[in-house]
């Protein structure tokens, strides 16, 4: 038997239906008050579209392990950990988007735009915290900018990120003279290759965003807001929910992972590489929807995400130590990502039907 969750929630002013209507109870005569709706949650339901990943996961370590000697290795797992930290991140600032039903194809490009310009600020002497924060800002401000162009504009995600990409990655083509960012001071470049107690600073930090993530989905109002809106936006709307805020906020946030992730990954590389996220964006999309994401929203979570990057991380790493084609690992990788999305879809057509 799985264990249930049971709590009580009131009913709002407005109350959802299945479609896209509302009843109010501003106007007219002043309703009964319903009681308290009973809502029951499993804990199949919290972690069921996480445990495919994470038998995936589970299977490919233990296939890695009895095949390579060097897999479980202390220098391997390191250059794993670093590998997938910053996949990770950005996938987890993904996550978030495709949770509302959105797409954001702009956070390779952010992350080049804004590890470029960290270096540039670095370069010329800016102390290294402020250039940190101006880099994180700058993500920050695209993936706003990506919010409004969708929420006030009324672009199609797709539309205003491809938009964003080009932007991003013309600019940083323009401000670098397309010439590698170099001579960055050293404590800057520890940032991302030193260790706590043996443990890589990059999977330190990819841990606590997720962590961060997963709270602000499960534990907060705004997190709720996230999975209404991508449910249904306009029954969202009807019921309070400020959807416009909302989007904007969580392409914000993607573009805040994306200048985090631009950082880390220039202080590991220690320089600043005009090209570097080129295809991070379809790796990170990839991550989700392999951990559990649904691309039709209100589907999904941070843990999830996490798992999808490590998974990849786990098949391109194994792969290499096996001496696998490198473009055999992008067909399974690529099946993995048909195979994922198939199920989702059976899952929705069984649910339809049984509903």
């Amino acid at each position: 038997m799985i264990p249930k969750l049971i709590w009580r929630e009131p009913i709002p002013t407005t109350t959802i239906t299945s479609g896209a209507s509302a009843v109010s109870g501003t106007g007219g005569a002043a309703p009964a008050a319903a009681p308290p709706r009973r809502r029951v949650v499993t804990l199949g339901d919290i972690t069921g579209r996480e445990s495919g990943g994470l038998v995936v996961l589970l299977v490919a370590v233990g296939i890695l392990t009895l095949t390579s000697d060097e897999f479980l290795t202390t220098g391997n797992l390191s250059n794993l950990a670093r590998q997938v930290a910053i996949f990770g991140i950005i996938a987890v600032g993904e996550l978030l988007v495709i949770l509302t039903a959105g797409i954001d194809l702009s956070v390779g490009s952010v992350l080049g735009l804004s590890g470029c310009v960290t270096a540039l600020l670095l370069v010329r002497g800016m102390p290294i915290l402020v250039a940190l924060l101006l880099g994180v800002a700058l993500g920050t401000v695209l993936g706003a900018i990506n919010g409004l162009l969708v929420t006030r504009a009324k672009l199609p995600p797709f539309i205003a990120t491809l938009g964003m990409l080009g932007i991003a990655r013309g600019a940083t083509l323009v401000i670098t003279d397309a010439k590698t960012v170099q001579g960055l001071p050293t404590g800057f470049q520890t940032i991302a290759n030193g260790t706590v107690l043996g443990i890589p600073n990059l999977l330190i930090i990819a841990a606590l965003v997720t962590v961060v993530v997963w709270f602000l989905l499960t534990r907060t109002v705004f997190g709720r807001y996230v999975y209404a809106v991508g449910s249904n936006p306009e029954s969202a709307r009807l019921a309070g929910v400020p959807v416009r805020t909302v989007t904007i906020s969580v392409y914000a946030i993607s573009g805040l992972l994306a200048g985090l992730g631009g950082i880390l990954l220039t202080s590991r590389l220690g320089a600043g590489i005009p090209t570097a996220g080129t295809g991070f964006e379809l790796n990170a999309i990839a991550a989700c929807v392999i951990g559990g994401a649904s691309l039709f929203g209100a589907k999904g979570s941070a843990i999830g995400a996490a798992t999808g990057a490590l998974i990849m991380g786990v098949l391109n790493n194994g792969g290499n130590l096996l001496a696998i084609n490198a473009f055999y690992l992008q067909i399974g990788i690529g099946v993995l990502i048909l195979v994922a999305v198939g199920f989702d879809q059976l899952n929705a057509r069984r649910a339809a039907s049984s509903g």
